[in-house]
């Protein structure tokens, strides 16, 4: 309904396991022998996530990536644009029947399909905030394209280290600064957590909580490993935002506001993924923040569209400038250094 209504016009098909390449050229009236020039998408990313079960292509939602991959083949578009959670990466799956998972076997199978499909295959893992979104948001990003050498990386336009010359990240009090005095819809955290809250300031989250309340607060995620920085989780308003996820007052993702004793607002969660103030969002403040967390943020899409106008213009925009540059936290994760281990 969301896009519907704010794109009366585009051709909406639903479920794309029930459509082929043929049908979806009748909804976009195009000839059979008319040229699509990209097909981009992002097929369901929970079969990848690594806070899933990671079943890839054996999950339901992971087919529908290889149904993805099969329109592709029947469409043959120049340019095929894939994004999907960093899991992608590492999400084990067995390249021969009955075959043992290997590590990094779903992406291996995925470039796989496209080298079949004579594409050649860039890919990366971005963070939004280096496109000038207000927003942590790792994602991987797979271009392939028909002919010719493979696209390059997208273009950076901001980051938080002064040497590449670039504007500084957006920051969310920068993001959300034209909300400062109008309403906001929002759930609300239970009272048994937000006596936790009160107790932290700004970029806290629990490991600043008194020790003598820290075992009470944490529950059984008190025992766990790791860092566990989502828990009682108040976000810095002069740092882009955490990734925004589907609800803001889930335990171990929590996006309290920097000062405010509440989650981040569905108004907020708009302007971090920098959607426009006049876009339109349905349903109830829950479904909203679902629909708004599942989106790419609006300048990661926007580098990917300079990215492919560039390419196919030819103007290679002095890609190789940022051969070095840190596109992520992470290592080995782009198509010049990742490595299937099998």
């Amino acid at each position: 309904m969301t896009l519907a209504k704010n794109r009366p016009n585009a051709a909406l098909i639903g479920d794309i396991s029930k459509f082929d390449g043929k049908k979806i050229r009748e909804y976009a009236r195009l000839d059979d022998d008319e040229e699509v020039d990209i097909m981009h998408g992002g097929p369901p990313c929970q079969a990848f996530s690594t806070a899933g079960a990671r079943r890839a292509f054996d999950d339901a939602r992971g087919n529908i990536f290889l149904q993805f991959l099969k329109i592709a083949k029947e469409l043959r578009p120049r340019y095929l644009v894939i994004e999907n959670v960093r899991g992608l990466l590492s999400t084990p799956f067995p390249l021969a029947p009955g075959g043992k998972p290997i590590k990094g076997g779903a992406l291996k199978k995925v470039l796989d399909e496209l080298d079949q499909m004579n594409y050649s295959t860039s890919f990366n893992l971005y963070n939004s905030a280096n496109f000038g979104a207000a927003q942590i948001r790792e994602r991987v990003i797979i271009i392939a394209k028909r002919e010719g050498a493979a696209a390059p990386f997208l273009t950076p336009t901001h980051s938080d280290e002064e040497k590449w010359g670039l504007k500084p990240w957006v920051t969310f009090d920068e993001a959300t600064a034209h909300l400062e005095g109008t309403e906001h819809d929002h759930l609300q955290f239970p009272e048994r957590r937000l006596q936790y809250f009160r107790m932290l300031k700004e970029g806290q989250y629990w490991t600043s909580l008194p020790s003598d309340v820290q075992a009470a607060a944490m529950g059984k995620a008190y025992g766990l490993t790791g860092g566990r920085t989502g828990f009682y989780r108040r976000i810095a308003g002069n740092r882009p935002s955490p990734t925004l996820v589907t609800s803001p007052i889930m335990p171990a993702t929590d996006l309290c506001h920097p000062r405010e004793l509440r989650p981040l607002s569905a108004q907020e969660y708009k302007a971090v993924q920098g959607f426009p103030e006049t876009w339109w969002i349905a349903g109830s403040t829950r479904e909203k923040y679902r629909q708004i967390g599942n989106a790419v943020p609006v300048k990661l899409a926007e580098a990917i569209g300079r990215t492919l106008i560039n390419d196919m213009t030819g103007n290679d925009f002095e890609s190789s400038k940022w051969d070095s540059f840190p596109y992520s936290r992470y290592r080995l994760t782009s198509s010049r250094s990742w490595k299937y281990p099998g």
